[in-house]
């Protein structure tokens, strides 16, 4: 028996990972609440996510790169959150490591999460 779901049906999935505000973090947060303690850098996001087939099959979002986020603490970023700004975090990705000074800006690469189709 064959195994399909539309391409809508993966893009709406995507669709409730998708937030508001994007965070420079030091360390994986797992809730909102972590953010206050690991979050370097944060703004809105600026700019809307993309939908496009997958790099292998499914249905990719993908996260526009962003400039000139303020960054709020010194430390070494190493992963980006994304969370609707004010309880839930959306999606987690880790980056390559950013050493950040409190008071400068910090930019941000664009980064894929993807749902390939069932098989």
């Amino acid at each position: 028996m064959g195994k399909y779901i539309p391409d809508s049906g993966l893009r709406e999935m995507l669709a409730t990972r998708d937030g508001s505000h994007i965070h420079l973090c030091a360390g994986q947060p797992s809730t909102f609440a972590d953010l206050s303690t690991v979050a370097l850098a944060e703004q809105a996001i600026v700019g809307v996510s993309i939908f496009a087939n997958g790099d292998v099959s499914g249905q990719k979002l993908t996260t526009l790169a962003q400039s000139g986020v303020p960054i709020t603490q010194n430390g070494d970023g190493d992963h980006v959150a994304v969370s609707d700004g004010v309880g839930e975090i959306k999606k987690v990705t880790t980056c390559p490591v950013v050493t950040v000074t409190a008071g400068g800006t910090v930019d941000l690469s664009a980064f894929d999460h993807e749902i390939s189709d069932p098989s």
